[in-house]
């Protein structure tokens, strides 16, 4: 199976798919590689009818998030705003990342974090441990 360009986290646009769902937006909740699927928060709501199991309970209507085949949804780039396709080019640590078709821009959201992580770890100051003869 091929490895898929969407991962928890990402904003993704609805390009296939009924009228009340098409175009929207919304942020990937959970990604199943093996089914190709992918839940997105506020989108493909279903109704669920809960019958409250005990005195605490409570019952009513529930709307819930079902997945959405892969396929059917476009991942929206950070930086254009559009829908784009995803390209991988080779990052500086020898390492694929997902970039933006349209403009170019660098969509992996680990890698920054990965390297913003890095950074402030080296730029930290290093604290000095007293010795008795600073203290004097």
């Amino acid at each position: 199976m091929a490895s898929m360009n969407i991962r928890s986290g990402d904003t993704v646009e609805v390009i296939v798919g009924g009228v009340a769902n098409r175009g929207k937006r919304g942020k990937v909740i959970v990604v199943n590689p093996e089914t190709h699927r992918v839940v997105v928060e506020g989108l493909n709501l279903v109704t669920k009818h809960r019958k409250p199991r005990s005195a605490q309970e409570q019952g009513g209507k529930f709307e819930q998030p079902r997945p959405i085949d892969v396929s059917n949804v476009a991942l929206v780039c950070p930086k254009c705003g559009q829908a784009t396709r995803v390209n991988h080019v080779l990052g500086d640590n020898g390492k694929y990342l997902r970039s933006c078709h349209k403009c170019g821009a660098v969509i992996d959201t680990r890698a920054e974090k990965k390297q913003t992580r890095t950074a402030k770890s080296k730029a930290a100051p290093q604290k000095s441990k007293k010795t008795k003869s600073d203290e004097e």
